[in-house]
């Protein structure tokens, strides 16, 4: 099992699909990656060679952001917003939907299950 960006990928999957395991790698990135170093499109990642290994790791460490330090950076911008105290800021810090959506229903994703309220029948 290869390790690349702290995150163990499968072995019999092929390279572009399984470096979308890693947290800011899709499938754009996974394809420019591959092609990058040279890679065919239907190679399994248990048929790379350490040296193969080491030179993505080495690609995605040095060209991308992945994993620890995107997470680190997206809770960084969100921190900001809120301190800021502008009109996105608020939607997070009131965990609502921050891109405009309808919270008259739905948004149970966003705000949680439905809490019933007491009285309400009729």
């Amino acid at each position: 099992m290869a390790r690349i960006a702290g995150v163990n990928i499968p072995t019999n999957k092929r390279v572009e699909i399984a470096l979308r395991y890693i947290h800011g790698i899709g499938p754009a990135k996974a394809r420019e990656i591959t092609e990058k170093i040279g890679i065919e499109r239907d190679r399994r990642v248990s048929d790379l060679t350490d040296a193969e290994v080491i030179q993505i790791r080495e690609t995605i460490d040095g060209d991308f952001l992945v994993e620890g330090d995107l997470r680190r950076e997206v809770s960084m911008n969100i921190k900001r917003l809120m301190d800021l105290g502008c009109y996105r800021g608020l939607r997070h810090r009131k965990r609502l939907p921050v891109r405009g959506q309808r919270t008259h229903t739905n948004a149970r994703t966003r705000k949680g299950p439905a809490k019933p309220i007491a009285g309400k029948k009729k």
